[in-house]
């Protein structure tokens, strides 16, 4: 679909970021071209650049979509045509949209057919870069149901992999044929591998931090001594004259390095709308579950109950093992969990959940309390993930806080520092709390 002739405004970005019906993010940047330079938004060509007024019209019309409506009289051609075009194809469906003579709808654009997506696809990686992409696969799932082409190998062979689309290829696990699911499980391992590769060292790091603090000990031997602590301990002590400090008391951390310092139970909704939740919560799983101080459970739950901890050795087969979508009962995964806890001072419950609630409300308000009283770590996130506020059940969330267990939604990055603040029982890095409440 791309011209042989370089258009010489092709590099331009139209000024775009609040017209709704299409994302802030699809600028169609040329990856191809080299990039412009930082006091000019044309790229270096032997061709004059346009005029302003020009230019601004090229924009507008951009982002218009065409029609007889846009107003700009602007003609675009070669590769902002075709950029257009691909734009068109998912973001104009409504206005191209015309009676037939039976009442029906009419439009043009992807449509059901395998070919012209696969096409489609194809454009869209050479026009825009991978983040607008990945927004416009994720629109043309939603606006146009094109889930079921995802079933056929060719179609996950051209997809730009993300977390939105690894949570689509888990909703169509069960209903997947056999041609398809190695190259799914290649898709979803891709993207496992990219966010462990970005998690894992921050999140060891941090929780190796937080049980060593949570392991000190007053009599240390010597090489497990925490020279930094025990010096600010003891301050105090300070003899000027010898220009050094008399250590009354000494911090250190103990040897219990090999061994089990405390248990890390994960128990996940996997019902539809918490896919992108599932995937982060896979992944974190993995991860926890590989340092030898942490002994993790992982279990997942809609009305029935599946415990996965013997596969977090491999994120991609949790993944596979839950199935996305079907009803919710929180307090019977919280009755298993519960069944699960044998050193309540020592074990840390994360739910998480929308906490849209359909079994026994107050049974599992109870649990919770009784979790709470025995020791545990009681978390709630009402999700995982990097999209913004949630849509969560508001009257759980605040029966949950006023049993001093805040219900809260958390990022990706911001993860292995509640956890860690969990693990030494400080109080939980909650952002927004008085939104979330």
């Amino acid at each position: 679909m791309t011209s042989t002739t370089p258009d010489p405004t092709a590099t331009a970005t139209p000024a775009t970021t609040t017209t709704p019906a299409t994302p802030p993010t699809l600028t169609p940047p040329t990856p191809d071209d080299p990039p412009p330079a930082p006091t000019s938004t044309s790229a270096s060509t032997p061709t004059p650049a346009p005029t302003p007024e020009a230019e601004r019209l090229r924009r507008w019309r951009l982002v218009l979509g065409g029609g007889g409506a846009d107003g700009t009289g602007c003609a675009l051609s070669g590769r902002d045509a075709a950029m257009d075009g691909a734009l068109a194809s998912l973001y104009g469906r409504e206005k191209s949209r015309a009676k037939t003579a039976d009442g029906g709808r009419r439009s043009a654009g992807l449509g059901a057919s395998a070919p012209g997506v696969a096409r489609w696809l194809g454009d869209i990686r050479t026009y825009f870069p991978s983040s607008v992409v990945q927004v416009m696969q994720r629109d043309a799932i939603d606006r146009l149901g094109l889930s079921a082409l995802l079933l056929e190998p060719e179609m996950l062979a051209a997809v730009e992999a993300d977390v939105h689309l690894v949570g689509t290829l888990l909703s169509l696990n069960k209903v997947m044929p056999e041609t398809t699911k190695e190259t799914a499980r290649a898709v979803v391992r891709k993207v496992v591998e990219q966010l462990e590769k970005k998690l894992a060292q921050r999140t060891r790091a941090t929780l190796t931090g937080a049980l060593d603090r949570s392991a000190r000990i007053s009599r240390p031997r010597h090489r497990d001594i925490d020279w930094d602590r025990t010096i600010r301990a003891n301050l105090k002590n300070y003899l000027p004259e010898y220009r050094t400090v008399v250590p009354e008391r000494l911090i250190g951390y103990g040897r219990a390095a090999r061994s089990v310092k405390k248990d890390v139970v994960l128990c996940i909704d996997q019902s539809g709308s918490m896919a992108a939740s599932v995937v982060y919560a896979s992944v974190f799983g993995a991860v926890l579950a590989s340092m030898r101080t942490l002994d993790t459970r992982l279990v997942v739950f809609d009305t029935s109950v599946v415990d996965l901890t013997d596969q977090l050795d491999d994120p991609v087969d949790v993944l596979f093992g839950t199935q996305l979508g079907g009803g919710t009962d929180i307090n019977r995964a919280l009755a298993y969990c519960q069944s699960r806890i044998t050193r309540p001072a020592d074990t840390v419950v994360v739910l998480i959940s929308d906490l849209y609630e359909g079994g026994i409300r107050d049974e599992m308000l109870k649990r919770v309390a009784a979790m709470k009283a025995s020791g545990v770590q009681f978390v709630t996130l009402l999700a995982l993930s990097d999209e913004g506020a949630p849509a969560y059940d508001r009257e759980h969330a605040a029966a949950l806080a006023a049993l001093g267990a805040p219900a809260f939604a958390c990022t990706p990055d911001l993860f292995p520092d509640v956890m860690a603040a969990a693990i030494e029982k400080r109080p939980l890095p909650i952002p927004d709390m008085a939104e979330q409440r």
